[in-house]
């Protein structure tokens, strides 16, 4: 059966990075381990974060339902903006933009090495599920190595509800991440859930649990999951000691606010 591959047409112009005609150019490897999940033995898989441009001038957005988190994302500051890294995570983009079929096969084949076998996959470790195509290609991904696992924060709630959740692969978990515009649509009760805290503390006292020490335990811990904020001083003071669930309501009602302003108004 031939795969139909969903127009992105939010990316732009298609414009292949490779010699050959409609093709891009394959990654030398498509999954690496960054420092704290190469402690635990977790791989992941890793494309740019929120809104970007290539080099050529085409823009991008990987993560279509970011809120507040794109002020403060980790993954839009540090080594995540030096130019090798950055060029490697706009490579592996390109790549799935660009030869989508190429990617999937690609990244089924990496998969297929022994040193995958039983290890757990961080899927985006920066970037999220940006289309229903490229959600679809990772659940025929995980399909087909079920010798591994998978797992992944998302802000994709509807996307997830219509394309996973009534089938997902048995070898994938996700936890909802808040601080995205389509937080008011959770249910406490049945979607699981991760906040960012300014501090531990503030996860102990809020009743939460922490993920500190391992990643894995945002899927598989008890739930509701806190991750502590970066410590990136800049960060910490946008935040302001709120969680980004709370940050997130406090910039709908803003919104809000100022959309039912009458006209002439302040």
């Amino acid at each position: 059966m031939s795969r139909q591959i969903e127009p992105i047409q939010q990316f732009g112009r298609r414009n292949p990075v490779s010699d050959e005609p409609g093709r891009a150019q394959r990654p030398a490897r498509l999954l690496t381990q960054n420092s704290q999940l190469k402690e635990i033995g977790v791989w992941n898989w890793t494309i740019p974060a929120w809104a970007g441009r290539f080099d050529d001038g085409t823009t991008y957005n990987t993560c279509p339902s970011a809120g507040i988190c794109s002020k403060v994302c980790y993954a839009r500051s540090g080594a995540y903006l030096w130019p090798q890294v950055r060029g490697k995570h706009q490579a592996n983009l390109r790549f799935v933009l660009d030869d989508p079929d190429g990617f999937e096969d690609a990244m089924i084949a990496e998969l297929g090495a022994r040193r995958f076998h039983g290890k757990w996959i961080r899927v985006h470790d920066a970037g999220d599920f940006f289309s229903d195509d490229y959600t679809l290609r990772w659940m025929r991904i995980m399909r087909a190595r079920p010798d591994s696992h998978f797992y992944a924060y998302t802000k994709e709630l509807d996307r997830f509800r219509r394309l996973v959740a009534p089938d997902p692969p048995p070898n994938f978990l996700w936890t909802f991440s808040l601080g995205g515009t389509q937080d008011a649509d959770l249910d406490p009760k049945t979607d699981r859930m991760a906040d960012v805290f300014p501090s531990e503390e503030a996860i102990a006292a809020a009743g939460w649990h922490s993920q500190l020490g391992d990643d894995r335990l945002a899927v598989l811990g008890e739930a509701p999951v806190g991750m502590s904020a970066n410590r990136i001083p800049k960060f910490l003071k946008l935040l302001d000691g709120r969680r980004f669930s709370e940050w997130q309501a406090q910039e709908n009602e803003r919104r809000a606010a100022k959309k039912n302003r009458a006209p002439g108004t302040e």
